[in-house]
């Protein structure tokens, strides 16, 4: 899908976008437990595609409108041959896979082969570890084996899903066991997402700096919860205000525990003439990021190191894009410099590289130029209203 964005100026009042980060982690943790109530999900890809894999384990899942009742999922009773499908969402795959593991039967996850090119090398060690059958193809993984008990370490530079996918299970298997990350613990935030929301099922778990302690034999408990607003595709609606615009944004908690939430100081400082940020921990938020960077005057960013194993390698994607700008970027193994420059209409059709993020934050430079971006439909994995919201604020979009 080809939409083009012509000159002009976002204003008005808007409602922030259901987390997707939240939504995920409530809908497992609500499939685990036998009757919970999910309201203010998004049919996003992302969300559609784990919930699809959710019934195929064996939840029942009742939807109204934007409000899911769920439950029913016992891994030990899933159905062996299982396929489940998480289409592009990493964090359905990697939050899945532990689940899986706890069957002892075979089951196999497919997607997208850009899925398949992000790294699953910590569970395949586990599973070597625990005698777990554990073969990946370029767009299938399976799994067959049954994890047990014990004391896990995990690297903390690699991706926090893994993590997430481990605090999942571990409280459900008979024995305690511990988790150590190492290193440098990057996206911390997107695990103390996952603590708060197992916290609200009633399942505990201890954490002492980069170590948790997780009691065995813990039970999920009916919750009626709704999933709170996303900080990371809120930023996409407030960046407009650092372009000119004037758009007030509701729906977003004050005290949330998503990393994105700094988006707004990060806006600051870039208005403010900071000329340095650190990614590593909201790595989400490059794309917006590089594109305010290039109106501002430039900008040099760090730990974007694992920007290549996002839905496209969004350092380089958006090096390409917004050449097409005049801005020169340079790209190094976890820098990334947008240079100073002035914008201009781009002569040629800009490209999504089929990920959401880049979408969004051309959209946002489009509205100062004009431009046209093909591939616009990769906006529907996390933000599927996008467009329609903007042009509500008075973009000017035309498909």
């Amino acid at each position: 899908m080809k939409v083009t964005i012509e000159k002009s100026t976002a204003s008005g009042r808007i409602f922030a976008p259901p987390s997707k980060s939240m939504a995920h982690r409530l809908l497992i943790c609500g499939a685990l437990s036998e009757n919970s109530v999910i309201s203010d999900l998004s049919e996003s890809k992302d969300i559609l595609a784990t919930i699809g894999c959710l019934k195929n384990m064996g939840a029942t899942i009742d939807s109204d409108g934007d409000t899911v009742k769920i439950g029913g999922i016992n891994p030990q009773n899933i159905n062996g041959e299982t396929e489940l499908f998480c289409n592009e969402s990493g964090s359905t795959l990697r939050f899945l896979i532990p689940v899986c593991m706890m069957s002892g039967k075979k089951i196999t996850l497919t997607g997208s082969s850009r899925l398949f090119e992000r790294p699953l090398s910590v569970y395949e060690e586990i599973c070597k570890e625990q005698n777990i059958e554990f073969i990946k193809s370029a767009n299938s993984v399976t799994v067959c084996g049954k994890l047990k008990s014990g004391d896990f370490t995990v690297a903390g530079n690699i991706s926090s899903q893994f993590i997430t996918g481990l605090l999942f299970v571990l409280p459900l298997l008979y024995g305690d066991s511990t988790l150590t990350v190492t290193g440098n613990f990057e996206s911390a935030s997107y695990v103390d997402l996952t603590l708060d929301a197992m916290k609200s099922f009633g399942v505990g778990i201890v954490r002492k700096d980069n170590v948790f302690y997780i009691k065995g034999n813990q039970k999920y408990q009916n919750t009626a919860i709704s999933v709170e607003g996303d900080y990371s595709n809120a930023a996409f609606l407030d960046a407009f205000n650092v372009i000119g615009g004037n758009v007030s944004i509701s729906g977003l908690k004050s005290d949330s525990l998503q990393g994105d939430r700094v988006y707004s100081d990060m806006f600051k400082g870039l208005t403010d003439g900071q000329k340095c940020f650190d990614l590593s921990d909201c790595p989400d938020l490059a794309p917006v990021m590089f594109a305010m960077s290039a109106y501002t005057g430039g900008a040099e960013f760090t730990g974007t190191a694992r920007l290549k194993i996002k839905e496209s390698d969004r350092a380089q994607a958006m090096a390409e894009e917004l050449a097409k700008f005049g801005i020169k970027v340079t790209v190094n193994e976890n820098s990334v410099t947008v240079h100073n420059g002035s914008l201009k209409t781009p002569d040629c059709v800009l490209y999504g590289h089929n990920d959401h993020r880049i979408v969004m934050a051309l959209s946002l430079l489009c509205s100062v130029t004009g431009g046209e971006i093909d591939g616009a439909e990769a906006v529907s994995k996390s933000y599927p209203d996008f467009f329609r919201q903007i042009s509500q604020l008075g973009i000017i979009i035309k498909d």
